[in-house]
């Protein structure tokens, strides 16, 4: 029973204090891909150590449910509890009562995980088999290999550009976003979607956030759900930047975030105080101003290196965690 308790303390422990450490070193995205682990890394953790954990107090039970009750009454109110209390019908039906509530809980995040990640599938899936049929092929050298994502225009005033995984997967890009994106953006905006696809991202984000969704309330999962789908969108920016230069990438993020064509040589007032940026993107949330001053003003690869290496001693102790704990406690 102590190593069940060690590693369910360690799992609340970790699901409440984890985010705390890791934003401040997630937040500017100066190592993405050590980031994404490190998030990845705290949440699996969090989740093997609470089964673990639930799997050792199974065990307990079932093989000693007399002396399991008298030391969980003991733990409670110490001296107070006699023999007469420990024993007594009403004792024994509560900690039943309780038992079987934590294992339909359970039950239950397991069900609404799978239910969500299915759902989220189902959808996409059937989006992208509607965007292939409906839309308008355009031209993209990304898609060119065999086996790549099909790249459609869907008629919407709405600037906006995404991809739907499935097979085959589509990218969607709006008659809007064609409108306000010269060539060398679209470019951009396509390699950006194909790393996505090519990275898995979108598996990525459906699992944290269907985790999120399970577990309400757990601040590891909300916080990680939503740092996740941003350090993936900073992921794509990078790979697309390879493609199609910084400014490139920069300036067409301002264009779907804005609806209005942003010109590629105008990389000064994106990363700086001009009025274009500022006032146009107020209504885009912090993820797009974000990303646009880190691609215009990237950080020293000095500190890069440093956040890396700290991300990967935590993702290291996070892994390690569960084994150390269960290797004390027997």
């Amino acid at each position: 029973m102590i190593a069940a308790a060690a590693l369910l303390g360690y799992a609340a422990c970790a699901a409440w204090l984890a985010p705390a450490l890791l934003a401040p070193l997630t937040r500017r995205g100066l190592s993405v891909r050590a980031g994404l682990a490190a998030w990845l890394a705290a949440m699996a953790s969090v989740l093997v150590s609470a089964v673990t954990g639930l799997q050792f107090a199974i065990r307990a039970v079932a093989a000693d449910w007399p002396q399991l009750t008298q030391d969980l009454c003991r733990s409670v109110a110490g001296s107070a509890c006699t023999p007469q209390v420990y024993d007594s019908t009403l004792y024994q039906a509560a900690v039943a009562a309780l038992t079987f509530l934590l294992t339909v809980a359970a039950g239950v995040a397991l069900f609404r995980y799978g239910r969500r990640v299915q759902r989220s599938r189902t959808q996409t899936q059937a989006h992208a088999r509607a965007a292939l049929l409906v839309g308008e092929g355009i031209p993209d050298t990304f898609a060119a290999a065999p086996g790549r994502a099909r790249t459609v225009m869907l008629v919407d005033p709405r600037p906006a550009a995404y991809c739907a995984a499935g097979r085959p997967a589509a990218i969607v890009v709006t008659s809007g976003a064609l409108a306000v994106l010269d060539p060398a953006q679209l470019r951009a905006v396509l390699a950006h979607e194909h790393a996505h696809l090519a990275h898995g991202h979108h598996s990525l984000t459906a699992a944290t956030r269907a985790l999120a969704a399970a577990c309400r309330g757990v601040p590891l999962f909300t916080r990680g759900a939503a740092e996740v789908a941003r350090l993936a969108e900073m992921s794509a920016d990078d790979t697309a930047a390879r493609f199609s230069g910084r400014p490139a990438v920069a300036t067409a993020l301002l264009a779907l975030a804005t609806g209005r064509a942003i010109p590629g040589s105008l990389p000064a007032a994106c990363a700086g105080t001009g009025p274009l940026p500022r006032t146009a993107l107020a209504a885009a949330g912090d993820a797009v101003p974000a990303r646009v001053d880190r691609l215009l003003a990237p950080s020293r690869p000095g500190a890069a290196r440093a956040v890396a290496v700290l991300l990967a001693a935590m993702s290291a102790l996070l892994v390690a965690g569960p084994a150390v704990l269960t290797a004390f406690a027997q």
